[in-house]
């Protein structure tokens, strides 16, 4: 179900139980697929992480290659396959068309950010998932020049990604952080092209409002 919000924005509120459901009439976009081409921030909620596992059925099911890089340690593979037995399908049919590699430091993150062109030589995917952007980088331990510095490595990176014909998807939680490095959301959403806000309901549904959109170029 869609509702109408104040200009610029809008709020679509479905359930996790019913993800793959349409929203009804042509909204102006469906929350739930994920534009081409474009770099897509969510955050909002501390389900961020678990939240993109609903955004897979759709593309998996249209047989397109998801690369995750998954910063926040929470990829799920019984849920995913739990979506294929669902659907009436083996859990390979799925499992064959994503590739999980994981970060347990922003470190880590940057460096996977920076070899995705060339991981997508091996494994052309169409979709890119990442989560933890930018959670990773607020650790304590690591100080704020190296943090800022790898942060920023990361953002040249996916600039470089955004080049290419691949659609890039961020799930975030870094608004729950106390930390003086929130700049670094505000860094990635300015680069982001569309930024949508999401919030759990009482009745365990999410709303999601549509914060930025990217400039509809004229032909």
């Amino acid at each position: 179900m869609m509702i109408s919000a104040s200009r610029g924005q809008w709020y679509a509120v479905m359930s996790l139980r019913i993800a793959s459901t349409h929203t009804g009439q042509r909204p102006a976009r469906n929350p739930w697929i994920l534009p081409d081409h474009e770099l897509a921030l969510f955050y909002g909620c501390p389900e961020m992480p678990r939240l993109s596992h609903y955004f897979l059925p759709r593309i998996l099911l249209n047989r397109r290659r998801v690369l995750y890089l998954d910063g926040a340690n929470q990829i799920s593979p019984l849920l995913i396959a739990r979506f294929a037995r669902e659907r009436g399908l083996e859990p390979s049919a799925f499992n064959t068309l994503i590739r999980v590699s994981r970060a347990f430091t922003c470190f880590q993150l940057t460096e996977l950010i920076r070899r995705v062109p060339k991981i997508l030589e091996a494994f052309a995917a169409d979709v890119l998932i990442v989560t933890a952007l930018p959670d990773l980088f607020f650790d304590e331990d690591v100080r704020d020049r190296e943090a800022c510095a790898s942060f920023e490595h990361a953002l040249e990176g996916l600039q470089q990604i955004a080049m290419l014909p691949i659609s890039i998807a961020v799930f975030s939680d870094a608004t729950s952080f106390k930390t003086k490095r929130r700049d670094f959301f505000q860094k990635l959403c300015k680069q982001a092209d569309q930024v949508l806000k999401v919030n759990a309901r009482p009745d365990s549904e999410l709303s999601f409002t549509c914060e930025k959109t990217a400039p509809v170029l004229s032909q």
